[in-house]
């Protein structure tokens, strides 16, 4: 239960495992092209071109930012945590002028401010990430991205630990970027970056007038491959993780049979129940109120007299949790994933495992209080 890797359903894991053919071969052909066409459908993207390429959620962001930005440009960034500090190291390598709107961990800028900050200069591009996995905060994206939109700005969203998570409609929202990675609520083991761009963002790519920095991140190289395999061809830039996509097609498959709307709401669901149960323990999240907490995932504090050693108290209760990862708040606090396959089981599990935890740790808390809180909210959202 940690936010990322997350458990992979069996189907995706027996894909992964097939024998591994050609990446040339007509069935990969046709495998990989359904895949891209089934990530578009999955972002709520329908004119967007896909991105589908070996790598982490870092090099989604890198190819985000290789390809839009070039030296001297400004890009805002709307800083969350951890991730939204990445995503500006990045702009700075490409040369980037960049700007940020930050906050106190747990919070979000007003919309209103980072209006008003793009509104005072000649962006390129505002970077905001959906869900920062370090801090469990839920940024208001379509508001954000709207905003970019009313004045100009490209708008690129990290959705790494919130796409077929969170709500996200990027063509009806207008955000010209959602990248993520495979190993979140999208159900995969690690290994893939994914992206679906505007066609108006990638017009600003045709637009540069420097060549881009990085050779594996230029949407030159991939673009004829995308191109090429949604088309039911063949073609070669760099190998593909063959293996990686044949489970990729299985878990979009997946996630469009449940629906995304239907999605969304069951992340929703659960991340309710996860949160009453949190409150009958005495628990308090890093996020500062419920409109900024995310449904992938909960941070948490440690109450007065735990520490990290919880974690492991947990683990011999059958629950694997994460520790704290933001750099000013990283002992304070742990962190729980619920997302891709999460249902009512995994939650009444979880939250009994970290209620036993605490209570070895010396937390006063009554005795299944946070199974009971978070049985009542499933019942009462049935």
């Amino acid at each position: 239960m940690i936010p990322g890797p997350v458990e992979f359903d069996p189907e995706v894991m027996r894909a992964l495992g097939t024998k591994t053919a050609s990446h040339v071969a007509p069935e990969f052909i046709s495998i990989f092209g359904r895949a891209l066409k089934k990530v578009r459908e999955v972002c709520l993207a329908p004119s967007a071109q896909p991105f589908v390429v070996a790598g982490s959620g870092t090099l989604a962001m890198e190819l985000a930012v290789a390809n839009l930005v070039e030296p001297g440009e400004r890009a805002l960034v709307v800083n969350t945590g951890y991730f939204s500090d990445r995503m500006a190291l990045l702009l700075e390598r490409y040369g980037a002028e960049v700007v940020q709107e930050k906050c106190a961990p747990g919070e979000v800028p007003e919309v209103a401010a980072v209006e008003r900050v793009l509104a005072s200069g000649r962006f390129k591009v505002m970077t905001v990430t959906h869900v920062d996995t370090s801090t469990g905060v839920l940024a208001p994206v379509e508001a954000l991205v709207k905003a970019a939109g009313r004045h100009g700005v490209l708008s690129v969203v990290d959705g790494v630990c919130a796409t077929a998570g969170e709500t996200f409609h990027q063509e009806a929202w207008g955000a010209d970027v959602y990248l993520t990675a495979s190993q979140k609520a999208i159900g995969v083991p690690p290994g893939l970056a994914l992206l679906t761009v505007s066609q108006k963002a990638m017009n600003a790519w045709r637009s540069r007038k420097t060549p881009v920095r990085s050779l594996y991140a230029d949407f030159g190289e991939w673009l004829p491959i995308m191109e090429a395999y949604e088309a039911g061809r063949a073609a070669y830039f760099a190998t593909p993780p063959v293996n990686l996509v044949y489970a990729l097609e299985v878990s979009l498959g997946q996630i469009l049979r449940e629906g995304m709307e239907a999605r969304f709401a069951r992340h929703r669901r659960m991340a309710q129940a996860f949160r009453a149960g949190w409150r009958a323990l005495g628990l308090k999240t890093l996020p500062v109120n419920e409109a900024v907490t995310a449904n992938t995932l909960s941070a948490l504090y440690y109450p007065e007299g735990v520490d990290v050693a919880m974690l492991g108290r947990a683990r011999e209760q059958g629950v694997v949790l994460a520790g704290g990862l933001h750099p000013q708040l990283k002992t304070r606090y742990f962190r729980v994933g619920h997302m891709n396959v999460v249902g009512p089981g995994d939650v009444l599990a979880t939250v009994g495992a970290v209620e036993r935890a605490l209570a070895a740790a010396g937390h006063k808390a009554q005795p299944g209080a946070g199974v009971a809180a978070a049985q009542t909210e499933l019942l009462a959202a049935r």
